[in-house]
């Protein structure tokens, strides 16, 4: 049977390539550098074993062999996912120590924890749970009698791929997070999209705020940062999962809501459209044509309306006719279908709704 991680991984739903995770390349790399610290020879690749009892053989780069340590790498393979670690390469040094064990420390790269929320408390290396059991276990057998093991982790491009991830908000300094529960990357996975969420969530809590800033993206997060001078810490980006956002921050604790977001997808929300990829669903001109009725739109104009490819065209084309009133009658409506969801789940936060064209401008501020 193959070991080629390749074909043990396969492919997911929509033949996409499944991938390793960091926490998985940084196994393979720690057990190729203790094998090669114990026999002092090279080793190509590592088998490493995954949480489901599956082998697989991860090839190695950049190996070094001196009388003190002994060093490589594996380049990071996420397969189809859209991962901004792929290609990064994931170091480990091991040495022997005084100290019974297996020692796991951060190096260049590899984030230290600075909040309370996270899996690692603060002040360790952002090196998770499921990875550090997995580095005990591959490493046990090359444990010398009497001594232990330190595996020093590093990414050198760690630092500047940070810059593109959650972790400067979740108080994660100085490089990326060493993260997996499987092990396995299943590309465009909406289930880690959504336990990032849920993390972020939990880390703003545990900061002692009781508001929570939800946008859908850029749009949302800069007019906080312009408006009320609220840094990328304080702001929550879901993309299109807005339901499971609502929910999730709703069951944190948070008192106050805070949603800002532009014209197309907050259309959606108005419609009681929660999830507003476009896959899900789409009522942006039906919605934005029956709050222009309501706002005094007669059928010439409505008609018009719906012939629109998008809902920011409406913008300019409303405030031509002076109904921008419809904007925060529709506003209005999404306020309430809020209310309503998030009081079947039993959660009577206040909450605040800010819509916004695609420059960023307001067009309607309520709460409920």
């Amino acid at each position: 049977m193959s070991t080629d991680y390749r074909e043990v991984l396969g492919s997911a739903e929509g033949g996409l390539r499944r991938g390793f995770t960091s926490g998985t390349s940084a196994q393979a790399a720690s057990l190729a550098a203790a094998m090669m610290l114990t026999s002092g020879k090279p080793v190509r690749e590592a088998v490493i074993t995954l949480k489901d009892g599956r082998q697989m053989a991860i090839p190695t780069v950049n190996t070094v062999i001196t009388d003190n340590y002994a060093e490589c790498g594996v380049i990071k393979d996420a397969g189809d996912d859209d991962d901004v670690t792929h290609g990064a390469e994931f170091r480990a040094r091991v040495r022997f120590c005084p100290a019974p064990g297996v020692h796991i420390l951060g190096g260049k790269g590899v984030g230290r924890v600075t909040k309370k929320g996270l899996a690692v408390p603060p002040g360790e290396a952002a090196v998770n749970p499921h990875p550090r059991r997995c580095i005990v276990r591959e490493l046990e057998p090359y444990i010398p009698a009497g001594r232990g093991l330190e595996v020093t982790l590093s990414v050198p491009d760690g630092e500047k791929l940070a810059e593109k991830t959650w972790n400067p908000r979740l108080g994660i300094e100085g490089g990326i997070s060493i993260i997996g529960t499987t092990g396995v990357v299943e590309p465009k996975s909406d289930a880690a999209w959504k336990a990032s969420i849920a993390l972020n969530l939990k880390v703003l809590r545990e900061s002692g705020t009781d508001t929570a800033a939800l946008a859908f993206g850029y749009v949302g997060e800069n007019w906080y940062g312009r408006e009320w001078a609220w840094g990328e810490e304080k702001i929550v980006k879901f993309g299109d999962h807005l339901g499971f956002a609502l929910d999730c921050a709703a069951g944190c604790g948070f008192s106050r809501l805070v949603l800002a977001g532009h014209v197309g997808k907050m259309t959606k929300a108005a419609a009681g459209l929660f999830d507003t990829h476009w896959q899900m669903g789409d009522a942006r001109l039906e919605t934005v044509a029956a709050w222009a009725g309501a706002a005094g739109a007669d059928s010439t104009l409505i008609r018009e309306l719906l012939t629109l490819k998008t809902a920011e065209a409406a913008v300019p084309l409303l405030a031509a006719c002076g109904l921008e009133a419809a904007w925060a009658l529709m506003n209005q409506r999404l306020l309430e279908r809020v209310r309503v969801r998030l009081e079947r789940g039993g959660h009577t936060p206040r909450f605040e709704s800010i819509l916004l064209d695609m420059e960023g401008n307001k067009l309607a501020h309520g709460q409920i």
